[in-house]
């Protein structure tokens, strides 16, 4: 089950807290989402993580860590080589002896504060929160669940949705009123679980995607809805300001496609030219009218790491 149009906290509310920490799930409850969205990768022994990258040295303190220090390679991941700790080379065991910290600190610098203080939690973990905290507020927080690198994680033996169902399956989760929806960028999982589940699927779309009617059509022959970025809803103008909306919302409604957009941040260097404040780049703009534009497009749900602004701009309607 979709509620629409929801606001989805962008793992947690991660302009408030370092992302996919129970403390910033909990922090985006609090401020009243729908839904949270998280990303999930596997560890070495199979077990389904909250981690937006399978590298690990920029979110938490892994360099830091000299009995862990012989598992830095190299490894090619979707093409990109990069260098670093991988959580697929760690078991679950090690993984949770790790601390996490903010990504962007520059940026978002108040965020610091709170390094250290939590681990990489487990989906079963994030689980047990999510339906801890909606029975002790009365109403049901939905989970948005991203798989990452899928196509990777098959290609090394620890495909992602087996363990995901059997865990959605043990939990009671895999039924169409849960609210839960599955997402990723890579087609060919998610035809693989539209085979398997009733649960409701999401596309994500990059940015350079074909998006005409054949496209959208072969789309609707597996999912349930489509995720693009803003600016495929709202296209910007050769001075990066937002223009008038695409007719991609109209073009996936009419085919019974939901649009959840991502990801709409709060500070200037996220916004269009015509909404950001000042000059500064990290400064705070004026992210509620990018929100307000693209309700009024009509999408379905927001993505977006400063949930308590797009609330603020949904209640206005």
């Amino acid at each position: 089950m979709v509620l629409t149009p929801a606001v989805v906290a962008h793992r947690g509310a991660s302009g408030h807290r370092p992302e996919h920490t129970l403390d910033a799930y909990r922090t985006a409850i609090r401020m009243g989402v729908d839904d949270l969205e998280l990303d999930l990768v596997a560890t070495r022994d199979g077990v389904l993580v909250a981690r937006h990258d399978l590298e690990l040295s920029i979110t938490t303190d892994i360099a830091e860590r000299p009995d862990l220090a012989h598992l830095r390679r190299t490894l090619v991941v979707d093409g990109v080589e990069q260098y670093g700790w991988f959580v697929q080379d760690l078991t679950v065991a090690e993984l949770e002896t790790l601390a996490t910290r903010e990504r962007m600190p520059g940026t978002r610098p108040g965020n610091t504060a709170y390094d250290g203080a939590e681990g990489v939690p487990t989906l079963t973990e994030v689980l047990a929160m999510v339906g801890a905290e909606s029975a002790r507020r009365g109403r049901p927080v939905g989970l948005l669940l991203e798989l990452k690198h899928a196509t990777h994680h098959d290609a090394i033996g620890l495909p992602l949705d087996v363990p995901l169902m059997r865990e959605l399956s043990r939990q009671g989760l895999d039924h169409p009123w849960a609210r839960v929806v599955l997402m990723s960028f890579e087609a060919p999982i998610l035809r693989r679980l539209a085979a398997r589940t009733r649960l409701p699927i999401i596309q994500l779309l990059e940015i350079g995607d074909e998006l005409g009617p054949d496209a959208l059509d072969e789309i609707d022959e597996y999912a349930d809805g489509i995720g693009p970025h803003t600016s495929q809803v709202l296209p910007r103008d050769r001075d990066g300001a937002i223009d008038a909306p695409s007719t991609l919302v109209r073009d996936a409604h009419r085919r019974g496609l939901t649009v959840h957009v991502w990801t709409v941040r709060g500070e200037n260097r996220f916004l269009p030219t015509n909404l950001r404040h000042g000059q500064a780049p990290d400064a705070l703009g004026d992210m509620a009218g990018l929100v307000r534009a693209l309700l009024a497009a009509g999408v379905d749900g927001v993505i977006t790491d400063h949930p308590e602004a797009a609330l603020a701009a949904l209640r206005e309607l």
